[in-house]
This record gives structure tokens, C-alpha cells and sequence, in this order.
């Protein structure tokens, strides 16, 4: 019983000190860059020392790694839930208000998302991990259009569902991009809506 109790609070110490971790080299990340944190700055920022990084992880990359699955697992699932909610039929106007809502988090992240996204391109292995979320994005979007073709028909230009999926995530990136420099979180909300909006429908209803 005593081996067991001190099993579980050692257990649970080391989630907290790995997403503690976690917590640190996102803020880290976000007001650095990737390629100039060290461990020993993120090992400061969450107040660890450098025997408990490594008791979690082997390497920088690998919290970094770890760090852009977590985020990217999470919006997968909120976008998910916020195409979920109109039941059999879709409203376009308020799923896209839903979406952008849970899409445009704030700069902090698509920065370090920016971050992966230039190393991905440098590693493979690290370039299947975000090709995966990017699927999983996809594959929300066009499940949803799916359920809701009976009642909404989407532009032939784009081809299919699957096209209409790629067309969504291809809007969120060319606006984020433009957020990066910008700075304008609520310009990039409603150009976003607009823009998915007009991608969805016949371009009769443009509000968002």
C-alpha cells in the first residue's frame, strides 16, 4: 500500500512537472523562436532544474515535438465539437463564427505553430506529424460538409468535399499568415469569416 501511494503521487508529480515544462517552453518559444531557446531558459522559465527536463524529455526537439502535438490535438478536437452543433442541417454563417472562434487563438501560438512549421519542412519525420494534423483538420471539415450535402450544396469550383476541406484550411493560412504581421486579431476574425463564408455557399450570403 505504501509502494503504491508513493508510485501514484511520483506519477502524478511527473505529469504535472512534464506539462509545467510544457506551459514554460510554450511561452518561451512564442517570444523567442524555436532555434534560439536553450534548455537551460526553459528549464528556468517553469523553474525546474535540468535533471527534471530530461527526466521527461531527451532533447529540445522532443518538447517541442510534444508541445505542437498537444496544442494541434486540441484544436483538432475543438473544431470538431464546433462543427458538431448544428445537428443534420448547417447553418454556414454561425459554423463558421464557431470555427474561427477556436482556429484564431492568438499570435503566441501561431507563432510556435509557424516555428514547426519551417522545421517540418527541414525533417520529415517531423513534416508527417503536421501533414497528420493538417489531415485531421480536413477530414472534421469535410465529415461535417458530408452530413449537411443533402441540404447545402457546395460551389463546383471546388471540385468535392475533399477540395472544399482543403480550400478552408488553405483560407486559415493565407489570413494567419497575414495576422503574423499584422498584429490585427479581429481584422483577421472577420476576413476569415468572410472568406470561408463565400468558399461555402454561392456567395449569396456574405455576412459572417
Amino acid at each position: 500500500m505504501v509502494v503504491e501511494g508513493t508510485t501514484k503521487r511520483v506519477t502524478r508529480r511527473r505529469v504535472r512537472t512534464r506539462a509545467n515544462l510544457l506551459d514554460a517552453a510554450f511561452a518561451v518559444f512564442a517570444a523567442k523562436g524555436f532555434g534560439r531557446v536553450s534548455i537551460e531558459e526553459v528549464c528556468e522559465a517553469a523553474g525546474y532544474s535540468r535533471g527534471a527536463f530530461y527526466s521527461n524529455f531527451d532533447s529540445l526537439d522532443e518538447l517541442f515535438f510534444a508541445l505542437y502535438q498537444q496544442r494541434a490535438d486540441v484544436i483538432a478536437e475543438q473544431v470538431s465539437g464546433a462543427l458538431a452543433l448544428d445537428g443534420p442541417d448547417l447553418d454556414v454563417p454561425a459554423a463558421v463564427d464557431r470555427v474561427t472562434d477556436v482556429l484564431l487563438l492568438d499570435r503566441d501560438w501561431l507563432l510556435v505553430k509557424t516555428d514547426f512549421l519551417v522545421h517540418a519542412a527541414r525533417d520529415p519525420a517531423v513534416a508527417r506529424t503536421l501533414l497528420e494534423h493538417r489531415a485531421r483538420l480536413r477530414g472534421a471539415i469535410a465529415d461535417r460538409l458530408s452530413r449537411a450535402q443533402v441540404r447545402s450544396a457546395l460551389p463546383a469550383v471546388l471540385g468535392d468535399i475533399d477540395g472544399a476541406a482543403h480550400a478552408v484550411v488553405a483560407a486559415y493560412d493565407g489570413v494567419t499568415t497575414q495576422l503574423l504581421l499584422d498584429k490585427d486579431v479581429e481584422r483577421a476574425r472577420v476576413w476569415l469569416g468572410q472568406l470561408l463564408t463565400a468558399l461555402l455557399t454561392d456567395g449569396s450570403d456574405t455576412t459572417a
